[in-house]
């Protein structure tokens, strides 16, 4: 049996509200800012911001505040034809991350089938021609290793119903070898265990249908013990709580059924603190910034705990349950 951490501050009533419609607004008018610089310094992740926009959209039921054909078209725009996949924004290098934002984004508004044939092998050669021969999976034509790309890699082949045993059975050994002593999991073998590693790796062995490798009796508590004082989560010990890890404790706690192992009336609270509750947009912690990261998994992780009447998200895909159960999963009758 797990407990709960006990630093932890137990709470008892609902003192404040998530600000649904500012939310909103804020999300709909990110675009409108392109007279600032910091606009154009984050051009490298706008299909990702893109993603995060919609799917907090989506889980706040307000799914159709942007104009689907001119989200598609800008997805669209991003096509890397010389080497497959897709790119953060027009005239850029296709990167595994932006290509699974493009294609999550697809899914989730039902046009997959808008890519052509030729369109749509070229970008499964690109996803497949990333994977190394001790199954893992480059970020680009650089170079770049993290359990982050492996999980990125499933998720988007998973989408488009081009997972093999060929491309499955090496990431998920290589995943195993990036599995420490307390259970959790880092970017690549030897490294130190992080939160975020954890969600990628249980999630690309919950598609791969092998969950059965996680070592459940230490990375359960493991990640109840990101919790602390004030109900946020952390990545790691010793570190602040962080928004974002509404997101990445709580899926993987999710997959492995164990959502009960943190006081989800704290957290629930945390993450209202963080509200910008004059303009909208949701920050790391109290007081910051807001970003549309932040404001997507704060959302999400409100979703996975059944708060505030949201569209239940899946903790795998980070997508709506509803169009996840159209994915056909690997390895399943």
């Amino acid at each position: 049996m797990f407990h709960l951490s006990q630093n932890v501050c137990i709470c008892s009533t609902i003192i404040m509200s998530l600000h649904k419609e500012l939310h909103r607004k804020y999300i709909q008018e990110l675009d409108s800012h392109k007279d600032d610089y910091a606009y154009w310094l984050t051009e490298h992740l706008r299909m990702n911001g893109l993603y995060w926009g919609i799917t907090a959209l989506f889980t706040l039921k307000y799914e159709d505040t942007f104009n689907k054909e001119e989200v598609i078209d800008f997805v669209l725009s991003c096509w890397d034809d010389l080497h497959g996949g897709f790119g953060a924004f027009p005239r850029h290098d296709s990167h595994i991350l932006s290509t699974l934002s493009a294609v999550q984004i697809l899914k989730t508004y039902g046009q997959l089938d808008i890519l052509p044939a030729t369109k749509r092998d070229k970008l499964v050669t690109f996803v497949k021609g990333l994977q190394l021969k001790d199954g893992s999976f480059e970020g680009d034509r650089f170079g770049e290793v993290d359990t982050r790309f492996v999980y990125t890699g499933l998720s988007c082949l998973s989408i488009l119903g081009e997972l093999t045993p060929e491309v499955v059975d090496p990431a998920v050994e290589f995943i195993a070898q990036c599995s420490n002593f307390d259970g959790a999991y880092g970017m690549v073998p030897g490294a130190e265990s992080h939160a975020a590693q954890v969600f990628v790796c249980v999630a690309a062995l919950a598609i791969a249908n092998r969950l059965d490798l996680v070592n459940k009796d230490m990375l359960i508590p493991w990640l109840s013990e990101r919790q602390v004082k004030g109900g946020g989560l952390n990545g790691r010990p010793e570190k602040l709580p962080d928004v974002c890890y509404s997101w990445w404790v709580l899926s993987s706690l999710s997959i492995l059924q164990s959502l009960y192992c943190i006081d989800q009336e704290a957290l629930r609270q945390f993450i209202y603190t963080c509200q910008d509750a004059v303009n909208g947009g949701i920050s790391d912690r109290p007081d910051n910034q807001t970003d549309v990261y932040h404001t997507l998994f704060g959302i999400a992780g409100l979703s996975l705990m059944g708060f505030d009447d949201l569209e239940p998200i899946d903790p795998v895909y980070c997508m709506p349950k509803r169009i996840v159960l159209t994915i056909e999963k690997y390895g399943r009758e």
